[in-house]
This record gives structure tokens, C-alpha cells and sequence, in this order.
């Protein structure tokens, strides 16, 4: 009797202590303390913006234990607690998931599967995995740990224009990067370099940023002979023309890179007529030279007499055409020849990587006669302006000279 009197009082008062006393198995216990000793910046107020919140995953998923537990030391001791993870293991963590084709598959299907296989052959990987290198970059180096944001997204750490603050938070650094002997300026050299004026300046988000030559997962440098395929995915035509022309065997053998010989890597200049020539400040004057027994220097003549002539008669034309259509006449079907000749001078240019001035001659040829045909059209249009105006002046002479005589025709 007395032990169900004890069992019905500790009911009665379990009953009658406040429900916020109690944990409640719906609320996230993690985030409700870490939130109370965080700052406002720290993992608990800022996962509400994580992707991986937002797609229904906690805490736990991570991290394991109970999250219903308020008491850390019960969290800790619970089935499946992982904390916080090794950075050495940090690889193996996310692949948890991220490995996992049936379980990516019901989250974002997406998304590739294979991002640890290619981070283990990449420099990072290699360092970290095999040389127990803690400082190497791994995956909350780039995508953070707990504000991962879905690549898209303007304000992600692996967003295109993000991308070379991202990777310049290590390789930017140079007492971090001291022990490894390479360069800490890429990032500054590519911000002011044709592709990162286009990314940056222009926010064309098909510009070329770090992971479209290095590789993300997969990161590594490109190599001598790699970089006809790096460079080539988005300049094709050059890329094929080259592997033609005589300049593949010659920097080959001198074990020279394919673009970066000519064009550098981090800090590539917008390319101009002018580094064609074997002066002091011309790109071919590196390794040509005014003795050389070749025909080098015969073509490189060639190629700038090629540039020259096409530039002098297709920019006449455009002025020819502005004027006319500074006069207020039609110029619509003069400004479309215009941009063929555009097109036949971006084809010009790109025929110099065969590095045979005779490649060049059809182009210059099309775009010398374009030229010649819209400048006559728009010198037509000119005439026809002054004819007009000559008439218009003429015309009302006479019609005010007939008003007079009429004038004076009735006043008789």
C-alpha cells in the first residue's frame, strides 16, 4: 500500500513540474545551449543558413548523440556521439554522405558522388591523407562547416566571384604558405588580369576563376603538357590550331607550357596586335630574333604587315559608318557588315596560334572587302545626306521666292 501511495505522489509531482523543465524531444537541445554560450556569429545562430538545415538535417547528422538531451555530459555518452571530428578525418567525415549515391540521391540528386575518390589524388589530399599535413585545405576550408551554401548562391564561399578570396585565405597568406615554397601573389595578379576584370569587374560568371584551370575536388597545378587541355576547354580553336603548328614539337622538346610561354598563367593581359614583332617588348622577340635562319622572322613580318593592313581599312570604315550615322541616316544593315568584319578579325587573330602568316590570308582578305564594300555604302549614305539637304535649301529658295512673287502678284 505504502509503495503505491509513493508511486502515485512522485506521478502527481512529476506531473506538476512546468513542461519548459523538461527537455522536449521536438526542440534541438544542441542548438539551444550552444546558442546560450556562443557568440552571434558562432555555429548555432548561424546553421539556420546552412544547406544542410535547410534540406531537414541537424546536428546530430553530423555530429551524432541525442539532441533531446539538455545535459552534455548524457550527449556525450549516448549511442553514435562523434563531436567534433579530426581534421585529418575531416575528408572521411563528409563522406559519410557525401559518398553515399542512395542517400545523395534523396537530398540532391545533383551532385556528384566521387568528390573524396578525386580528393585523394589531388595535392591537398595527398598532404593531408598521406603526409599528415594539418594545414592543407580541406572541405570546411572551402565550403565552411556549419553556413555551407549551395554553389549558386551570391554569397557562397565557392560562388565564381567568391571563388579567389576563398582560395587566396591560404594562398594569399605568406607566412602560411612560407614552408611550401610557391608564390602567394595569383590572387592579386588574377584580379587584375583579363579573366579577372571579365569575373569581377564585368560579372560574367564564364570566366575562367581557380577551379577551371586547377580543378576543385581534384585540385592540383597544371603541368607543361596539361596545359593545351586546361586552356583549350574554352579556347578551342587556338588550342587546335597550335597542335598544328610547328611551336608544339619546338616547346616540347624545350619543355616549355603551351599558352603560359606566351600569355602567363595568373596575370594574362587582354592580347593586342602590338606584342607581335620581335622588339624588345613583343612576345615573338623572346625566343626569335632578326638572324635567326629560319622563317620565322619572315612570318612573324607577315602576320603584323596581315594585322596592320586589316586594321587600317576596317577601322576607316567604321568611322565612315559612325559619320553617317552621326547624320541621323539609317545605318542598320552597315552596322551588321560591321560585325562581320568583327568576327573576321577575331578569326584573324585566333589563325595566329597555327604560327603560319598564310592561315591568315582568307580572313584578311573577306574582311579587307567587307570593309571596302561598307565604307562605300556608308559614304553613299553621307552623300545622299548632303543631296538632301542641298534640295531641301534649294527647293524652299524657290518656293519662298514663289510666295513673294505671289504676294506681290495680288498686292498689284
Amino acid at each position: 500500500m505504502r509503495a503505491s501511495v509513493k508511486i502515485i505522489l512522485c506521478l502527481f509531482i512529476w506531473a506538476m513540474v512546468p513542461a519548459v523543465a523538461r527537455p522536449d524531444a521536438s526542440t534541438n537541445q544542441c542548438i539551444s545551449c550552444h546558442q546560450e554560450i556562443e557568440s552571434e556569429d558562432g555555429p548555432a545562430h548561424i546553421f539556420a543558413r546552412d544547406i544542410h538545415s535547410q534540406k531537414g538535417l541537424g546536428c546530430q547528422d553530423c555530429h551524432g548523440g541525442n539532441p533531446a538531451l539538455d545535459d552534455m555530459e548524457a550527449v556525450r555518452s549516448s549511442t553514435g556521439y562523434r563531436g567534433v571530428p579530426d581534421r585529418l578525418a575531416i575528408p572521411e567525415f563528409c563522406a559519410r554522405c557525401h559518398s553515399d549515391a542512395g542517400f545523395m540521391h534523396e537530398h540532391n540528386p545533383s551532385l556528384p558522388v566521387d568528390q573524396l575518390s578525386k580528393y585523394k589524388t589531388s595535392v591537398h589530399g595527398v598532404r593531408l591523407l598521406q603526409n599528415k599535413d594539418r594545414k592543407v585545405a580541406t572541405c570546411v576550408s572551402c565550403h565552411t562547416a556549419h553556413q555551407i551554401a549551395d554553389a549558386r548562391m551570391p554569397y557562397s564561399t565557392t560562388y565564381p566571384t567568391n571563388l579567389p578570396s576563398t582560395c587566396g585565405v591560404c594562398h594569399s597568406d605568406q607566412s602560411y604558405m612560407a614552408e611550401y615554397g610557391i608564390p602567394t601573389d595569383q590572387e592579386t595578379k588574377y584580379r587584375e588580369s583579363v579573366h579577372g576584370k571579365a569575373l569581377l569587374v564585368k560579372k560574367d560568371n564564364s570566366a575562367p576563376v581557380c577551379n577551371d584551370c586547377h580543378g576543385n575536388h581534384g585540385a592540383a597545378p597544371p603541368g607543361a603538357s596539361s596545359l593545351s587541355a586546361v586552356c583549350g576547354m574554352c579556347h578551342a580553336v587556338e588550342a587546335n590550331l597550335y597542335d598544328l603548328s610547328p611551336h608544339k614539337i619546338a616547346f616540347q622538346e624545350q619543355g616549355l607550357p603551351m599558352c603560359e610561354t606566351c600569355h602567363s598563367n595568373h596575370d594574362i593581359e587582354e592580347p593586342s596586335d602590338s606584342l607581335i614583332g620581335l622588339g624588345a617588348n613583343q612576345l615573338c622577340g623572346n625566343c626569335h630574333n632578326t638572324d635567326d635562319q629560319n622563317s620565322a622572322p619572315r612570318q612573324i613580318d607577315s602576320v603584323r604587315v596581315y594585322l596592320a593592313r586589316i586594321t587600317a581599312v576596317a577601322d576607316s570604315a567604321v568611322r565612315k559608318v559612325r559619320e553617317a550615322g552621326a547624320k541621323g541616316m539609317m545605318i542598320t544593315d552597315e552596322e551588321f557588315i560591321l560585325k562581320e568584319i568583327d568576327q573576321n578579325r577575331i578569326q584573324i587573330r585566333s589563325s595566329i596560334h597555327a604560327f603560319f602568316a598564310d592561315s591568315l590570308v582568307p580572313y584578311v582578305k573577306d574582311g579587307i572587302t567587307k570593309s571596302v564594300t561598307v565604307k562605300a555604302q556608308a559614304a553613299a549614305l553621307i552623300d545622299e545626306y548632303y543631296f538632301r539637304r542641298w534640295g531641301l535649301g534649294i527647293s524652299s529658295i524657290i518656293i519662298t521666292l514663289l510666295a513673294l512673287a505671289l504676294f506681290l502678284k495680288i498686292r498689284s
